[in-house]
């Protein structure tokens, strides 16, 4: 969607967003990656509400990709609760 901007210029506003890009900042890592929910939103609860996307908004992803990422990475496998044990992954 084009909105006229100052100048003239145009801008895109997004209708819906389903993902995005995400920034691990500790491991300098970024995926591509599904929007959750809006968890929070420090201007207006009816943000949260309506999981209306604003700057600044708090937002749960899905962690796939960073989970698959770190364990490539450092050959570590990521316990997940109730179904396996973590720990080294065998390098066959």
């Amino acid at each position: 969607h084009l909105v006229r901007a100052r100048g003239g210029n145009t801008k895109f506003r997004a209708i819906r967003l389903n993902e995005g890009n995400f920034s691990w900042g500790s491991t300098v890592t970024t995926r591509k990656t599904r929007i959750l929910d809006v968890v929070y939103n420090a201007s207006n609860n009816e943000l949260v509400r309506t999981k209306t996307l604003v700057k600044n908004a708090i937002v749960e992803i899905d962690a796939t990709p960073f989970r698959d990422w770190f364990e490539k990475f450092y050959s570590f496998r990521i316990p997940i609760k109730g179904k396996e044990a973590g720990g080294p992954i065998a390098v066959t």
